[in-house]
């Protein structure tokens, strides 16, 4: 079954965020637009590249009125020190946030049972707590925050306007479609 149109499922954990340890529930996710950034470990090897790339860009989250977590299966203590050690890891301004009991692994599908790990998920999560977008892969393949960025404004504005649909390759401020019979085939 898919996770899209689906509420986020409850849950409890800690994150380090902005040299402190927070709290981060379903609950925190409402109101505003959230972005579930999912990786398999902490101290590895691509998972710096993608936190430093969504600190590059957290600006623009922000701007667009959404949150940034980044989700692995370590423990908050794990990302306190990650964030003290790592350059790319430490300009991170978003919560960093722990799942050793693989909770939010599971619920999202995206755990491997085998490793005890997560795989390179990426949800966007409206403010009424639904997944609108779900993307999963292999964990050597790392992502690109700025496609991440270009979905969730995707995912506001189809929700602003409904009946619109934004077509391949639509990014903030193009031309979107309207539905209707008389589009079909002449596209």
């Amino acid at each position: 079954m898919s996770l899209i149109n689906t509420q986020v499922q409850p849950f409890k954990a800690q994150a380090f965020h902005n040299g402190k340890f927070i709290e981060v529930t379903e609950e925190s996710l409402k109101g505003k637009w959230s972005v579930l950034i999912f990786m398999p470990a902490a101290f590895t090897f691509n998972c710096p590249t993608e936190v430093e790339d969504a600190a590059d860009n957290y600006a623009e989250f922000q701007k667009a009125g959404a949150e940034v977590y980044i989700v692995t299966t370590d423990t908050h203590f794990s990302h306190k020190v990650w964030h003290e050690t790592s350059p790319a890891v430490g300009k991170a301004k978003f919560p960093l946030v722990g799942d050793p009991t693989h909770q939010l692994t599971r619920a999202f599908d995206v755990h491997i049972d085998e490793e005890g790990l997560a795989l390179r998920g990426t949800f966007v999560i409206n403010a009424d707590g639904v997944i609108k977008t779900a993307e999963v892969h292999s964990n050597e393949i790392a992502r690109d925050v700025k496609e991440t960025l270009r979905k969730l404004k995707a995912a506001q504005y189809t929700a602003a306007h409904p009946g619109q649909v934004c077509p391949a390759k639509w990014n903030d401020g193009a031309a979107t479609l309207t539905p209707s019979l008389d589009l079909v085939g002449k596209i």
